[in-house]
């Protein structure tokens, strides 16, 4: 009997600068997950397994933001400065997923899996022709696009480890962060530090 071959991942989220210091939607601490996420990218390449980096990338107009019936003050609007990801971000050679980019977007453009890559290729079919079975997951923010993209991946068939040392949370309420990583482990989700990443 053919012995089943686990191959991983890595997804960083939303490490851009409109989610960091001095950002228009910053994220308390969100500089933090920077160094563990380079640290986990370096030795995922070092494997030879894939690094994907996702990232929103809105419109000026989109019903995302409050100007336009959304929640959110703009942020990571295409081609601007709060729209790149971090400069201290390592993540050459990693796969970038846009997400976010219609005018009429609501809260399903928040996951990962709602983007896609320059070609028009979704996350599900990269990881798949990557043949992946493990995600490892981090980012922000903690209680929603990290969340969204967690559970989206337990939805379809992967298994999931959250890095906790390497996600912070919006916390418009300050237990946000907290009930969303419940909410993670609850649908299946493993909780690790990203010491423990690939044993």
């Amino acid at each position: 009997m053919k012995k089943e071959v686990k191959r991983s991942a890595l997804i960083i989220v939303d490490a851009q600068n409109d989610f960091c210091h001095g950002g228009s939607l910053a994220v308390p601490r969100g500089d933090e997950v920077v160094a563990p996420l380079n640290s986990r990218a370096e030795l995922f390449y070092a494997k030879g397994f894939p690094v994907f980096a996702t990232r929103d990338w809105h419109p000026e107009k989109t019903k995302h933001f409050k100007d336009f019936g959304g929640v959110w003050p703009p942020h990571c609007v295409q081609h601007t400065f709060g729209a790149c990801f971090h400069d201290d971000l390592r993540f050459i050679g990693a796969e970038i997923i846009s997400k976010g980019m219609t005018e009429d977007e609501d809260e399903t453009s928040y996951s990962g899996f709602g983007g896609v890559n320059y070609a028009g290729q979704n996350l599900e079919e990269l990881l798949t022709s990557e043949h992946v079975t493990d995600l490892y997951i981090g980012g922000l923010a903690t209680d929603y696009c990290v969340k969204a993209t967690v559970l989206d991946a337990l939805k379809l068939g992967f298994k999931v480890y959250l890095l906790e040392d390497a996600v912070r949370a919006v916390n418009l309420k300050p237990t946000d962060g907290a009930k969303a990583i419940k909410e993670m482990k609850k649908a299946g989700a493993k909780v690790i530090t990203t010491k423990k990443v690939l044993g």
